[in-house]
């Protein structure tokens, strides 16, 4: 699963930083499976795996039919579950939500009715449904057998619909999403990722409608009145949120590349913008068919594109047929930027990489989700190295790594692997430190023992373990065995403890044309700077700056030291594959800002992250970073521009309340970022490498935020001329320019962007546009857009983005609206987003009064054990303010010394 990411709220928040069957695919059949396809060499005791449901009995295989009526949100179903009870059992136990039953009944092995009439239980709250056939079940297999009625939802949970219009007319398009725990609300099932099973699905749907499922349609039959039946054919061996339906007015285009039809599928009129997505499709998955050494097993594989989005998701690996909402999937040469471009290949690479991490390996329950998202995101980042080194993607390293540690050095974070109880907190999982911690601490990992040997790991791990389920330890038992070096004690440390490490360079000294170089291990904190430190096992790698001269060592037990065969300037973290923050001595700083410009700009872009991270924090003067921001040449690489100069805007917060010295700093960040905007311009020059679209973007943005005027009189004049003048808003700067009038509209210019995103014909443009209404600074506006969100207008699933998006700006305002129209609220927030969505509303908030807002909300909707991100939201608050008041003399001071 890729996590949500709204890029046009996530573009104007940072504008506004500174403020604070029409044919049923024919594919190959399930005979092309591997024949191993339901087996998995490892066993699993499934009695030491935690779940919900009473233990000793397993399902082996479903048969399920399904018939959804899409007008009236419903669907019914009938299911035949093959099942082995291990131990004899009163009754029978399985998930589901929101259903009703009948004509359910029991077979034994040898198909004889077992016991009387079935009686049925419901248990809303643990999500569940027993069966009771008047008599003890003896050990054996089982066929249960039901007819249900199930509940087709508006927001992404389960069965639901997404609604949007073409030529005119409103469409109705049906899609399936389960991860975490919704499959159940799908099909009575045992609803848990070790419960792997293979699955028949089959369904009646509209005959102008096509059906995609995880393998290709093997038997249709036209029922008469409108209706077709669609037979898919046997799925290998899964667990259920891998499942997927999807049936709608679709078009569906493919193309083959090593035995396996690749198809992207789009509602009709959009599938030539797919096709960017399929053409890399074929080469992500050579890529990967290559690396694994374990061929992708399916017949097929398809990008299902939907309108709309989520609060919790952008994309989904079901197997073989991943679903991804189209902001994330089409690329329209109109509108889409060169972002909007990296964005769809990385997610197609990660929900691709997933195909194996996560679909054919599975981790046995949800503790050790980073098994795959962690893993998962870490691939995108080297298919994209191979495919599309032009980008540049080794510095989304530093990024990465840089999201990860910011919740991961709060007191409120969690290990990597962390217990999970209850549904609520598997919901809660998916964050930070499950997807970007886990993909920093394999990257460090790898460097340790080295790609060829990870990547012999890796492929044992897949062949060992293939259709089954496992645990950490499994796979780092496979690394260690391949690389021939301990790596399971550095492995624990990093996976079974939350927090950061932190790398003192004591000293380093130049003895006899050799740096000796003197390393203690600390932890970086933000909100508890002087707390005993944890202890880590840090793989440290060093460079002399300049040169190829390198050293690696091993930080144990809280001290380090490793020589070079070189004197000069010695650079810690080289190559910034190290989770771990950086912290170098005064005397060793001042050599490493003195002789800045010999570093890689790699480790430049890194160096500067740590020296930002800890002057915020306090371990080093505000001025190591200001400094060093400030001396960035106008000639610098731009990846070190937006590094340096692009944190910029961030320090403005020190100097809150005082206007003074607030537009001193503003200037002085203008006067430092207009070269790199005047090397740039706003026209693309012909040739420049593409990546060079994405800093435009940001410039023009940091310098917007600063209010600069000439950048906001320019993108005003390319506003009022884009529909006049191809020229003046292209594709790569038109939502851009959007954005831009957007945060700054009065109402007359509010109200035109309202009837644009009105007649907007593109659902994916369309949306776009109403997130853009919601970036108001004008508090009227940002009310209207709060009114605006609990219509119908901007589409159901779009609400809750604008009212998450008017939370940037108008934090109090936005809470309080939404306390007082909770229910409707809720209704277009999906109920897996929730117990994040809302503490989210306040995480910029600038007064501590709301948290008291946010606890009494919590006390009435969320349960205990589902309060994580909550405290997390209110640490963070408090502790932004914290610094904010302790850093304020020096940034003011600073601004004293050195703006006139």
């Amino acid at each position: 699963m890729k996590r949500s990411l709204i890029s046009v709220a996530v573009l104007a928040l940072t504008l506004g930083a500174t403020a604070a069957v029409a044919g049923v695919a024919n594919a190959t059949t399930a005979s092309t499976l591997p024949t191993h396809a339901g087996k998995s060499s490892a066993a699993v005791d499934f009695d030491k795996v935690t779940s919900q449901l009473p233990r000793g009995v397993r399902p082996l295989h479903y048969d399920v039919s399904v018939t959804p009526n899409a007008a009236a949100a419903k669907f019914s179903g009938k299911a035949k579950i093959k099942l082995e009870l291990s131990k004899a059992m009163p009754s029978i136990t399985l998930n589901a939500i929101d259903m009703q039953f009948k004509n359910v009944s029991l077979l034994d092995a040898k198909g004889r009715k077992v016991g009387a009439e079935a009686k049925v239980e419901i248990d809303e709250k643990n999500q569940s449904a027993t069966f009771s056939f008047g008599t003890e079940l003896p050990k054996g297999q089982y066929q249960l057998s039901m007819d249900y009625d199930g509940v087709i939802g508006t927001q992404a949970v389960g069965l639901f619909s997404l609604d949007y219009e073409m030529n005119g007319a409103k469409k109705r398009a049906l899609y399936t999403q389960f991860e975490n725990s919704d499959a159940r609300r799908f099909m009575p099932s045992w609803d848990e990722p070790i419960f792997k099973a293979t699955f028949n699905l089959d369904v009646t749907i509209p005959s102008e409608h096509l059906a995609v499922s995880n393998m290709p349609a093997v038997a249709t039959k036209d029922l008469g009145n409108g209706k077709t039946w669609v037979k898919f054919a046997t799925s290998p061996k899964m667990s259920t949120y891998l499942l997927f339906l999807g049936v709608g007015e679709f078009d569906r285009a493919t193309i083959k590349s090593q035995g396996v039809e690749i198809g992207v599928v789009a509602k009709r009129g959009s599938l030539e913008q797919a096709r960017f997505a399929l053409d890399e499709s074929a080469g992500i998955l050579r890529y990967l068919n290559d690396y694994f050494g374990v061929r992708y097993p399916l017949p097929k594989l398809d990008n299902v594109a939907a309108p709309g989005q989520s609060q919790f998701f952008s994309a989904m690996e079901n197997w073989g047929a991943i679903f991804t909402f189209e902001n994330v999937l089409l690329f329209d040469p109109k509108y889409s930027t060169q972002a909007d471009k990296e964005n769809i290949f990385i997610t197609a690479a990660h929900e691709t990489a997933h195909q194996w991490f996560g679909d054919l390996v599975t981790m046995q329950w949800w503790d050790d989700l980073w098994l795959n998202e962690g893993f998962a995101s870490w691939m995108e980042n080297r298919v994209t190295q191979s495919l599309h080194p032009e980008w540049l993607p080794e510095f989304n390293a530093i990024g990465v790594r840089e999201s990860a540690m910011a919740p991961d050095s709060m007191k409120t974070t969690h290990p990597v692997v962390q217990h999970i109880e209850t549904v609520e907190q598997a919901n809660q999982a998916f964050d930070t430190i499950t997807y970007q911690k886990g993909e920093a601490v394999i990257r460090m990992l790898e460097n340790y023992v080295g790609e060829d040997a990870w990547r012999k790991g890796v492929r044992a791990y897949m062949k060992k373990h293939a259709y089954g389920s496992t645990v950490t330890k499994d796979f780092f038992d496979s690394i260690e065995k391949a690389a021939g070096k301990p790596i399971k004690a550095i492995a624990k440390d990093f996976t079974e403890q939350p927090g950061v490490p932190m790398i003192r360079v004591d000293d380093v000294v130049c003895k006899d044309g050799k740096s000796i170089v003197s390393l203690s291990q600390l932890e970086f904190s933000r909100d508890e700077p002087q707390r005993a430190p944890k202890s880590w096992q840090v793989p440290v790698v060093a460079q002399v700056a300049g040169t190829k001269v390198e050293g690696r060592t091993l930080v144990m037990n809280g001290k380090g030291s490793l020589t070079l065969p070189a004197c000069g300037t010695v650079v810690i973290n080289a190559g910034q594959n190290g989770y771990y923050r950086t912290l170098y001595a005064p005397k060793v700083f001042s050599q490493i800002a003195q002789n800045f410009a010999q570093l890689k700009t790699i480790d430049q872009v890194g160096t500067l992250a740590d020296v930002n991270a800890m002057a915020v924090v306090g371990h080093q003067p505000m001025a190591d970073f200001l400094s060093l921001a400030s001396a960035t040449p106008n000639d610098a690489s731009l990846h070190l521009a937006a590094a340096s100069l692009g944190r910029l805007s961030g320090y403005l917060g020190f100097l809150k309340g005082d206007e003074e010295r607030t537009q001193k700093f503003k200037q002085f960040a203008r006067t430092k970022l207009t070269p790199v905007m005047n090397r740039l311009t706003w026209n693309a020059k012909q040739g420049e490498p593409g990546y060079y679209a994405n800093f435009r973007s940001e410039m023009i943005g940091l310098l917007a935020g600063l209010d600069d005027a000439a950048t906001l009189a320019e993108a005003k004049r390319r506003f009022e001329q884009m529909d006049s003048d191809p020229e003046a808003a292209p594709a790569n700067l038109r939502r851009l320019i959007l954005a831009i009038a957007a945060r700054n509209a009065d109402e007359a210019t509010w109200n035109a962007l309202r009837t644009r995103a009105q007649n907007e014909k593109s659902a994916m443009v369309k949306d776009s546009l109403y997130v853009l209404l919601a970036t108001a600074k004008d508090k009227k506006l940002a009310q209207r857009a709060l009114d605006l969100a609990l219509t119908e207008e901007p589409g159901l699933t779009t609400s809750a983005s604008m009212i998450r998006t008017v939370a940037g700006e108008h934090t109090e305002m936005t809470f309080d609206f939404v306390m007082a129209n909770l229910p409707a609220v809720n209704a277009k927030v999906d109920a897996t987003s929730r117990s994040r969505y809302f503490p989210g509303l306040i995480a910029g908030a600038s007064d501590l009064a709301i948290v008291d807002k946010l606890n009494a909300y919590a006390k009435d909707n969320l349960d205990p054990s589902s309060r994580g991100e909550m405290e997390r939201v209110i640490a963070g608050i408090k502790t932004r303010l914290k610094i904010r008041d302790e850093r304020a003399p020096a940034m003011k001071a600073w601004v004293d010394a050195n703006i006139h």
